[in-house]
């Protein structure tokens, strides 16, 4: 005869943190798909590229200027994120509103920094092949980084506001910390083949 054996969950926690969530998973899968798409759009940059005679095709190079600044700004937000990271895996609610108030500033500050950059192109998006695949790798990061700062505004209202009891929000700010590394992290191949290639 077989026997059934009964676990009782009640004592299990109703949230995760980190891999332990669900949550932290999805925005795993989706970095994966976006990773993808910005390595399949660097692809296209350097196919043609390599087919140009001249690249950038009749048009100067970028400004270094604002790139550089966006670039700049992307690796000095790595700290208080890092920080932000920290604070929320205490689950430190005064510390984790700070972080959350600076990620906030520094995603304004490169979205200001951002405008300039897509102005420094020195070249429109349907001019040639050149400034179409130029102006959808910037056009894709900066989507990214404003999908991250309306995110973040969302974590700032609830931890500011009553859902900030919840444990789970701070498994939340984790999560938006996780996002946050791979929107850096992308920045840099594509930093190299906007300001870099047409320098060679």
């Amino acid at each position: 005869m077989r026997q059934h054996i009964v676990a009782d969950l009640g004592d299990l926690p109703l949230h995760g943190q980190k891999s332990a969530s669900m949550t932290w998973w999805g925005t795993l899968a989706f970095m994966l798909i976006e990773g993808t798409g910005f390595a399949l759009m660097i692809g296209v940059y350097l196919y043609f590229a390599s087919l140009a005679p001249e690249w950038p095709i009749n048009a100067p190079p970028p400004d270094l200027g604002p790139g550089t600044g966006v670039t700049l700004l992307l690796l000095a937000s790595l700290v208080p994120n890092w920080l932000l990271g920290r604070w929320a895996a205490a689950e430190d609610l005064r510390r984790v509103r700070i972080g959350l108030l600076l990620m906030a500033a520094f995603g304004i500050a490169l979205m200001v920094l951002r405008i300039w950059e897509f102005a420094a192109l020195n070249v429109s998006w349907d001019a040639n092949a050149y400034g179409s695949t130029v102006w959808v790798l910037l056009g894709l990061h900066t989507t990214h980084i404003v999908t991250d700062l309306g995110e973040t505004f969302v974590l700032c209202a609830m931890m500011f506001s009553r859902h900030a009891n919840n444990p789970r929000r701070f498994g939340d700010v984790q999560d938006g910390v996780l996002y946050w590394y791979f929107v850096v992290l992308t920045w840099l191949p594509i930093y190299a083949c906007l300001y870099g290639i047409p320098r060679l």
